[in-house]
C-alpha cells in the first residue's frame, strides 16, 4: 500500500518494441516506461536484442528506483538492439528488491528468453515448489520469475514460444499481461478474462505493445487496438500474427483501471478513462445531491470525477489543493504521525477557495480512511464550513488477488464500520459511495471485475 496517500496500487507496467528498421529499441522503451511510471515506482528494467546478430546477443539493465534514476544516457547507449521489452514495478507478489526487478531473462539452449509481467499469479507458490522439485533455482521471490522459468522449460519440448506459453497458461491462475522476447519474436499475451490491459501500436515499420494506449501515444506511434482477452500476439519480421488461444466466455476487466490506475489520456477496451471518471462524478451527483458552494477533488484521480459532479450538479468546480510534485517516494513513512506529516507535505489547502464555503470533496476511494480524514481536518482548519465527501468507487470490502495491492479485510475501514460510522470517523458532514449498480454508468456494457467490492472473483 502507498501509505502516505492510503491508496491501492497497481503492480506494474510493460512496454515492448519490435522494429524492422535500424533503431535503438531501448530509447523507445525508455520513453514508453516514463509514460507508464505511474503504474510502478520501485524498479525499472529494459532487455534488448539484435535480431540480425548472433544467437544469445542480449543486453539488459535494471535497478531500483524511477525510470530516470535507473537509466542514464551512457546506460541506454550500451543497450543495442531492434527488439526489446521494458518494465516498471510495484511489488504485490515478492519483496521489493533488485532480484525481483523485471524483465527476467535467460540464455538457454533455444537461444534467449526475456519476460515482463503485469498482474498476479495466484497459484505461483504451487508452481514454484513443483519446479524446485525438478531442480529449478530462483534468485528472487516474484511470481513473474516462476512464469519466466516455466515458459523456458516448456519451450524445450515445444515447437514455438507460443506453444510453450499456451502450455504454461493451462497451469496458471490469476490476471496477467505478458511481454515475451525471444531471439526473433516479440510476443504479447493477455489473460482470458482481460483482467490486465495490453494494447498494440505502430509507427512506420516499428510495432509497440504497452499496458496503456497513453504510452503508445507518448512515443509518437498510432494506437492500433487492444489485445483481446485470451489473445496471443506475435510480431516477427513477417509482421503481426495473432491467435485467440486462451479463450473463455466470461470477461472481467479491472474496474480500478478506470477509477484510479490508468492515465487520463488512455483508452482501454474501447472506453476512455477520462470519460469514465467524468461519468462517475455525474453519477455521484445524481445519487447524492447536496447544497454546497464549491466542488473539488483530491489530486490527481479525484479531479475529473469532481468536474463531472460539478457539471451535473451546477455547483462550481475549483481546485482546493496545491500539490508539491517534488516530494518523492522516499517520503513514505511508517507511523501514523509521520503519515499525517507526509500528507501535509504533499498537499496544502488553498485557503481562499474553502474559507466560509460548503465543500463537496471527491476522491476515488477510501481504504483505511487516514488520508481523507487528514484532508478534511486541513480544510476545516482553513475555514471550510462543511465538507461533504463523495467517493467514485464502492466501499472496499475484500482483497484483490490479481495484482492490485488492496490490504486484507482487517485493514479495510468499510469492512469494520458502516458508511455513517466512517463519515463520523473521518470528520465529514456527509459521505456517499458509488453504488455497484451505478458502475455501468462509467464504463457502459464493459464486463468488469468488481471482486474487491462484491466478493465475486472471476478466476
Amino acid at each position: 500500500m502507498n501509505d502516505w496517500m492510503d491508496k491501492p496500487q497497481e503492480e506494474c507496467g510493460v512496454f515492448g518494441v519490435w522494429s524492422m528498421e535500424d533503431i535503438d529499441a531501448a530509447q523507445w522503451i525508455y520513453y514508453g516506461l516514463v509514460a507508464l511510471q505511474h503504474r510502478g515506482q520501485e524498479s525499472a528494467g529494459i532487455v534488448v536484442c539484435d535480431t540480425k546478430g548472433p544467437i544469445g546477443n542480449i543486453c539488459a539493465h535494471k535497478g531500483m528506483g524511477l525510470v530516470s534514476e535507473v537509466f542514464h544516457t551512457d546506460v541506454l547507449s550500451r543497450l543495442r538492439g531492434n527488439i526489446g521489452i521494458g518494465h516498471v514495478r510495484y511489488s504485490t507478489a515478492g519483496a521489493s528488491c533488485v532480484e525481483n526487478a523485471q524483465p527476467f531473462f535467460y540464455n538457454y539452449s533455444k537461444g534467449t528468453l526475456a519476460l515482463a509481467h503485469n498482474g498476479n499469479i495466484t497459484n505461483a507458490e504451487i508452481l514454484r515448489k513443483a519446479l524446485q522439485a525438478e531442480g529449478a533455482v530462483f534468485n528472487g521471490t516474484s511470481d513473474s520469475e516462476v512464469l519466466a522459468y516455466a515458459i523456458a522449460k516448456e519451450r524445450m519440448n515445444c515447437s514455438s514460444i507460443e506453444d510453450a506459453v499456451c502450455k504454461v497458461a493451462q497451469a496458471i491462475k490469476g490476471g496477467y499481461a505478458l511481454l515475451i522476447m525471444s531471439p526473433q519474436k516479440l510476443v504479447g499475451v493477455r489473460d482470458p478474462w482481460g483482467l490486465k490491459p495490453l494494447c498494440i501500436g505502430k509507427l512506420g515499420q516499428t510495432y509497440f505493445m504497452a499496458s496503456e494506449s497513453a504510452a503508445i501515444t507518448a512515443v509518437g506511434a498510432e494506437f492500433v487496438r487492444d489485445v483481446e482477452p485470451g489473445e496471443i500476439v506475435t510480431i516477427t519480421k513477417e509482421g503481426l500474427h495473432t491467435e485467440l488461444r486462451l479463450h473463455t466466455e466470461e470477461k472481467a476487466h479491472c474496474v480500478f483501471e478506470y477509477i484510479y490506475f490508468a492515465r487520463l489520456d488512455s483508452k482501454m477496451d474501447g472506453v476512455s478513462v477520462y470519460e469514465a471518471r467524468l461519468r462517475g462524478g455525474m453519477a455521484l451527483a445524481e445519487r447524492y445531491p447536496v447544497e454546497a458552494d464549491v466542488v473539488t477533488g483530491v489530486p490527481e484521480s479525484g479531479l475529473t470525477a469532481a468536474v463531472g459532479y460539478s457539471e451535473r450538479s451546477g455547483i462550481p468546480f475549483k481546485p482546493a489543493f496545491s500539490k508539491n510534485s517534488y516530494v518523492g517516494r522516499t517520503f513514505i513513512k511508517p507511523t501514523q504521525k509521520e503519515r499525517v506529516s507526509a500528507v501535509q507535505m504533499k498537499l496544502s489547502v488553498i485557503e481562499s477557495v474553502v474559507r466560509g464555503k460548503r465543500i463537496v470533496l471527491i476522491d476515488d476511494s477510501i481504504v483505511r480512511g487516514t488520508t481523507i480524514a487528514n484532508l478534511i481536518q486541513m480544510m476545516r482548519k482553513a475555514g471550510a464550513l462543511e465538507v461533504h465527501v463523495r467517493i467514485s468507487s464502492p466501499p472496499f470490502l475484500y482483497p484483490c488477488y490479481y495484482g492490485t495491492d488492496v490490504p486484507d479485510n482487517s485493514e479495510l475501514i468499510a469492512n469494520e464500520y458502516s458508511t455513517q460510522e466512517i463519515c463520523e470517523r473521518i470528520g465529514a458532514d456527509s459521505l456517499g459511495y458509488m453504488l455497484l449498480e451505478d458502475l455501468p454508468k462509467m464504463t457502459g456494457d464493459l464486463p468488469l471485475c468488481k471482486a474487491c467490492f462484491d466478493n465475486h472473483y472471476p478466476v
